[in-house]
């Protein structure tokens, strides 16, 4: 979910899947086709005939040998780049499918989104079958949507992953991040002015259309996670009766998604930084960070303070005040003890430079640090940022911004800085087309966990109570984003699984526990 480095779950994820996508260029249709009138404006498109092949583009292509290994090939999809004028310019969309296992009990396609926006899933498939088991009866098909990945990418040349910042302590630091925002989004509007006011969820669900009629499918089934829950609401309110089994993982309301979407984030992640600070503390050995709760935390403030009036120097990369909140979100995520600890080594390593140590940074770290600091996932950032910015327009005046802040830093001083800043949609042109208003209900399977950070529980439990037909999977007692096939919980993934063979929603909400740290 936004501003945040992309955590690796069970596939590949990184620059090294975007390896060779300038190949998914714009192109324009052909005059005749233009010329040939057709009641279905987009008969064209919704005929094209799929020619599936190799996933690996060549022998450095580690996200295609990967897909390759589980069975996967692959495609590409050609949709317009503007819906409304289809005899124009065109964009390639990159499927993969690893195919039902029981194709005499085939249910239809399973199309994947994994979140972002800006996510690739492509990869996703394998991980996504392994964890279907018995439904194992649908072809599995991952889509990079339009303009990330190997979808056509929308790269802004930006210096950093991610176009959100800690504001800083005082006024004069926010001044700083404004004109950080600024400046994005100048090098979008220079790099990609005409492609931007077509980065949108309504696009991207256009597309989605688009595949389910070239697959061949009267309707398709549909995994969101994330993001990818918001793109399934607004899919099935542009495109009644198109959809069968739909599941969302990761439960974003539609009434709290826009370029402010971190806004309502403090309390889960303040929630989830308590419960991995109880969880270190009762590895000081290990760590060194305290031996208590509020020893742990004092450390993190420590840092904080540290950071503020000297940037931290790390390997390479210098962190400073608006830094250091974005590296805390980033370790909130997984509620396990892998991730755990790759955020308790990353800390421990910005104590030790807090302190004046030299420090090479550790794996999380580093990857974290050059998300955050360097240009190498760009791409990242500037499509999710022109999706967001795209989808509904963001307050314009920097005072709203920095009053939100002030109003929440006491109560929150480690996380109001971020989620109340200012971002480059404030700066960005306004949306060519207003927000989808989701429709009123839907037999939908929704999933959440009660200290989910990313997608807070109450999110889902407003889409539970708009959406009658639909029932909520709840994971208690769990830090987690994202449930489903990630997590490990039998309980969670037994629901889905029987939800996606037989097509029968619960007959009430349910809720599992979930294990004990």
């Amino acid at each position: 979910m936004t501003g945040f480095r992309p955590r690796a779950r069970r596939w590949p994820t990184g620059p090294a899947a975007l390896v060779l996508a300038a190949a998914l260029a714009l192109t324009a249709l052909p005059t005749a086709a233009r010329a040939s009138p057709d009641p279905d404006p987009l008969a064209r498109y919704h005929g094209q005939r799929l020619t599936w092949r190799s996933c690996a583009t060549g022998p450095d292509d580690e996200l295609g040998k990967e897909l390759e290994r589980a069975g996967a090939r692959c495609t590409r999809v050609t949709v317009p780049l503007d819906h409304a004028r289809p005899e124009g310019r065109t964009l390639g969309i990159a499927l993969s499918r690893i195919p039902a296992t029981d194709p005499g009990h085939r249910i239809g396609s399973l199309l994947l989104n994994g979140g972002g926006p800006g996510g690739q899933t492509l990869g996703d498939p394998p991980w996504v079958r392994e964890a279907m088991g018995p439904a194992a009866r649908f072809d599995v098909i991952g889509v990079d949507p339009r303009f990330v990945g190997r979808s056509s990418p929308l790269d802004c040349g930006w210096p950093t992953g991610s176009a959100f910042r800690g504001a800083g302590t005082d006024r004069a630091g926010f001044d700083r991040m404004t004109e950080l925002a600024r400046d994005l989004a100048r090098r979008c509007r220079t790099a990609a002015g005409d492609l931007l006011p077509y980065a949108t969820t309504r696009d991207t669900a256009r597309d989605m259309d688009v595949v389910r009629a070239a697959l061949g499918e009267r309707r398709i089934s549909y995994l969101g996670y994330s993001y990818g829950s918001y793109l399934g609401e607004v899919y099935a309110t542009m495109f009644p009766g198109r959809t069968d089994r739909v599941v969302l993982d990761g439960v974003i309301a539609p009434d709290r998604y826009g370029p402010r979407l971190l806004r309502h984030a403090g309390p889960a992640n303040r929630h989830a930084l308590e419960g991995w600070a109880s969880w270190t503390a009762l590895r000081d050995g290990t760590y060194r960070l305290g031996r208590t709760r509020a020893a742990v935390l004092a450390t993190v403030d420590r840092i904080g303070a540290a950071a503020a009036r000297r940037p931290l120097r790390l390997g390479g990369h210098r962190v400073d005040e608006h830094t250091v909140p974005v590296i805390l979100l980033n370790g909130l995520s997984q509620d396990n003890a892998t991730a755990y600890g790759d955020f308790a080594e990353g800390v421990r390593d910005l104590a030790r430079a807090a302190r004046g140590e030299p420090v090479a940074p550790s794996p999380w770290l580093a990857g974290v640090l050059d998300f955050t600091l360097t240009g190498a996932e760009s791409a990242y950032g500037s499509a999710q940022t022109a999706i967001l910015c795209g989808d509904a327009a963001a307050p314009r005046d920097p005072e709203v911004y920095w009053r939100d802040i002030r109003r929440v830093r006491a109560e929150d001083p480690r996380f109001g800085p971020v989620t109340q800043n200012i971002n480059a949609c404030a700066f960005w042109d306004p949306p060519r087309e207003r927000p989808v208003t989701v429709r009123g209900d839907l037999p939908a399977l929704l999933v959440n966990a009660t200290g989910d950070p990313r997608t807070d529980y109450e999110g889902a439990r407003l889409v539970r109570d708009a959406w009658p037909s639909s029932r909520l999977v709840t994971l208690r007692g769990a830090d987690q984003h994202a449930v489903f096939g990630v997590h490990g919980d039998d309980c969670v993934d037994s629901a889905v699984n029987a939800y996606l063979v037989t097509g029968r929603l619960p007959a009430r909400d349910l809720t599992c526990e979930a294990r004990p740290r």
